[in-house]
């Protein structure tokens, strides 16, 4: 994003934007000063990230340490959640108020804060309350980040910025569980948030000192308080109904119930007030676009079945496979190595080539690995767990970056703020929902796989018979024979439920490649993912 790109979005209504201000002299960085300013951002991202996904694993431990149970625990996750899907969408918003770069440095400096808040809590409740903290003030870093990346590049270039920015959020995931489980194990779990200080004072030192100079025009609007209401109301239902809803039995639980009539309605006149808003906190308007619809949706939704993989892979492994959380995370551990040798190289891509073409390739490849994921059988091997997501690298390299770009394109510089919040909102909305279908998911189909295998489990059929029969020559009597039969069954019962998955999957980024086409990114912005962001 430009600087001075806030400046004349608010003055009017959305429906009716005004051309966007000149660029007021701010090349983009060169040199010393880039690399500077690239490496600042990108710390801060990656810490970000990472924080996202290091408590996941260190959840019994935090429990047992703090006197709840693991249910409980899920709070700190849920918690830090729900604050963070709230204020992403308020970017736009807040950037007008406070300028882009304060409110990146400012952001970043309260996430050191709460972070060591996060670990100098005293009590399950101080915990709960300091990652809603540090929650709500992580909201703006990620599509600021992207936009201080953005104006850091020459327009050419811009294709490689989104590229260096992509391998942060790409990388995060993976090394927050694997770094989380070995700190809970060896030290303190306080450290898996006291890391994030040293880190964060850094990032936040570094991107003053390269953008300080570059900072948008501000501008003090009236807040939408009725909005941000709406906004809170509805997103907050959603999230903790997404997040219990597995627990509670979905809507067999009154609670469920209610939560699911509450994020209906406060959404429904959400969208109605936003629309009508003379200065709305969320501009909904950017939805008009046909880019910005495409490629948004695209890419959540691929999120959504990406992060429900994310999820399930792990469960199946230690759950009906027997690994241990180490190999589990040693298996999941490839996704990263073709992720961050092809995010470059797909940068330079996108300067030459229609994103929309790098996208499909995408989706192919994640269409193929789950596929491959859908052959799974209980003989699977680590090497065969590990192949497709070795490949999958490659999938993430190459359809974040370009359905990034799709979805900013032909943007006006001073709506890039805003756009690029509002994606990623809908992103982490459909990842929380692919979590809670596929793992909702997994288990109904397993119960019916269980219950269609138990049907020709009994007395009189041959097969039955005849395991039983076996058990029994080897001193194994009735009992314990029928409920290591039942392991097995169960066994296999979650293995084709992951299976199934894996299946509708394959079918569904198929389908996607459709939508990416409905698209009409300029020519003009291939590789610069805003088409004006400078």
């Amino acid at each position: 994003m430009s600087n001075a790109t806030t400046a004349n979005s608010a003055a009017t209504p959305p429906a009716k934007p005004t051309p966007a201000p000149p660029d007021a002299g701010y090349a983009p960085l060169e040199g010393s000063a880039r690399t500077f300013g690239t490496i600042a951002v990108s710390a801060a991202v990656f810490m970000n990230v990472l924080d996202s996904s290091i408590a996941n694993v260190s959840i019994p431990t935090i429990a047992g340490n703090l006197g709840v149970s693991t249910t409980q625990g899920t709070w700190v996750i849920t918690s830090f959640a729900v604050a963070n899907a709230i204020t992403v969408p308020l970017t736009g918003w807040l950037t007008q108020y406070f300028g882009q770069v304060r409110l990146f440095v400012i952001s970043t400096l309260l996430f050191v804060l709460s972070s060591w808040l996060c670990g100098f809590a005293w009590s399950f409740e101080s915990l709960v309350f300091f990652r809603v903290l540090q929650g709500a003030v992580a909201g703006p870093m990620i599509p600021l980040s992207q936009s201080l990346m953005l104006a850091s590049y020459p327009r050419a270039k811009a294709g490689m910025a989104l590229a260096l920015w992509s391998m942060t959020i790409l990388v995060g995931p993976i090394a927050g569980p694997l770094l989380g489980g070995w700190i809970s194990d060896n030290y303190s779990w306080s450290w898996i948030f006291y890391i994030n200080v040293p880190v964060g004072l850094l990032a936040a030192w570094g991107s003053w000192q390269v953008y300080k100079t570059r900072e948008s025009k501000r501008i003090r609007l009236p807040i939408d308080r009725m909005g941000l209401c709406l906004l809170v109301v509805w997103v907050g239902a959603l999230q903790i109904m997404l997040d219990k809803g597995k627990d509670l039995d979905w809507f067999a639980s009154p609670l469920i119930g209610i939560l699911a009539v509450i994020s209906v309605v406060a959404f429904v006149y959400f969208v109605i007030w936003e629309l009508t808003a003379a200065h709305p906190v969320v501009d909904l308007t950017l939805f008009a676009e046909r880019n910005f619809t495409s490629g948004t949706i695209a890419l959540s939704i691929a999120y959504g079945l990406f992060f429900g993989t994310v999820v399930l892979l792990p469960l199946w492994l230690q759950n009906t496979m027997g690994y241990t959380a180490t190999w589990a995370g040693v298996a999941a551990a490839p996704v990263g190595i073709l992720a961050i040798i092809f995010s470059p190289i797909v940068g330079k891509l996108l300067a030459r080539h229609d994103p929309r073409i790098i996208a499909t390739v995408a989706f192919l490849i994640f269409s193929l690995i789950s596929y491959m994921r859908a052959q799974y059988n209980t003989n699977v091997d680590l090497f065969g767990v590990m192949l497709p997501t070795f490949i999958q690298g490659a999938a993430m390299a190459t359809f974040f970056i370009p359905l990034t770009t799709i979805s900013l394109s032909g943007l006006r510089p001073d709506r890039i703020p805003a756009a690029a919040g509002l994606t990623n909102f809908v992103r982490l909305v459909c990842g929380a929902f692919g979590t809670s279908i596929t793992t909702t998911l997994w288990d109904n189909r397993a119960i019916m796989h269980h219950a269609h295998m138990t049907e020709v489990a009994r007395p009189g059929e041959p097969a039955f018979d005849h395991i039983m029969n076996g058990l029994n020559n080897m001193g194994i009597d009735t009992q314990h024979g029928a409920a290591l039969l039942d392991q097995v069954i169960n066994q296999q019962a979650y293995t084709m439920s992951a299976t199934d998955f894996f299946y509708i999957s394959t079918f569904i980024f198929l389908l996607l490649i459709g939508l990416i086409w409905l698209a009409r990114p300029k020519t003009s912005d291939h590789g610069t993912a805003a088409g004006g962001a400078h």
